[in-house]
């Protein structure tokens, strides 16, 4: 496992839309999505879709699992302590999460 490229891998291709991720919006996991951790990071299950996804870093379990708890996904990749070199490669994890609805945008906080 290559920690500078968390993949967010899913067992079924999801549908492309390279727009629909934007790192400086809020996010959380989706309320239908359920993370059982594993040594290599974690399994990530939509009910809803019946997509499974694996995600193959600790971090990258710790920031789906506080996405919730920052203004942003690019504030929790900082929270999480992501260094900056990674973070694209982090960011492109968040984006198929996206894709594959394991991760939804979220209204800010008020």
């Amino acid at each position: 496992m290559d920690p500078t490229a968390p993949a967010a891998d899913d067992s079924v291709p999801a549908a492309s839309d390279p727009a629909a991720f934007d790192p400086a919006l809020p996010w959380r996991r989706a309320r239908s999505v359920a993370l059982r951790p594993e040594p290599f990071g974690a399994l990530v299950y939509h009910f809803g879709n019946r997509k499974l996804s694996f995600l193959k870093s600790k971090t990258l379990v710790t920031v789906v699992e506080t996405l919730a708890d920052h203004p942003s996904a690019d504030a929790t990749l900082v929270a999480c302590g992501v260094p900056g070199a990674q973070r694209p490669a982090y960011v492109k994890a968040l984006a198929d999460l996206a894709r594959s609805q394991m991760i939804e945008r979220r209204e800010p906080s008020a």
